[in-house]
């Protein structure tokens, strides 16, 4: 298979979080992830494109969030980067420790995290980019 990539800048607000399923849709079906993969992927990337329009935005319409997605033999890989600050993602509250349960801050990160085989923040944090390997999810099943 050939590598299949897709870009779209993506008008920063919620009701726009239907491209992103749209696009993630079509490459599941057109380009066979496979479905123990693509939960994981789905769910993430929403985490993902909210930050951008709530944070990194801060719910402007007008400004542009750029998505990305590549998909290769052994993996699909996604990418979000929004014109924000940016933020420190050491410096989140950890949303598993007892003391931050009622804080709002750090689940997104936090489930982003969990749900990709890889993940980072560039651009001070204004750049995400995830990867969801296709062997890890034979793994599981196995």
């Amino acid at each position: 298979m050939n590598n299949v990539r897709i870009e779209q800048q993506i008008n920063a607000s919620l009701e726009n979080l239907s491209i992103v399923e749209e696009l993630l849709g079509s490459m599941y079906e057109e380009q066979q992830i496979p479905e123990e993969v693509f939960g994981n992927v789905m769910v993430a990337c929403t985490e993902a494109m909210l930050n951008a329009v709530n944070h990194g935005s801060k719910g402007d319409a007008q400004k542009q969030v750029t998505c990305v997605i590549e998909r290769t033999d052994n993996y699909l890989e996604v990418m979000f980067k929004d014109v924000g600050e940016g933020f420190d993602v050491d410096a989140l509250p950890d949303p598993t420790d007892p003391a931050n349960l009622e804080k709002g801050n750090g689940r997104g990160i936090f489930i982003m995290k969990n749900l990709s085989d890889e993940i980072s923040f560039e651009d001070g944090g204004s750049r995400v980019t995830m990867r969801f390997d296709f062997d890890s999810a034979q793994k599981v099943g196995a």
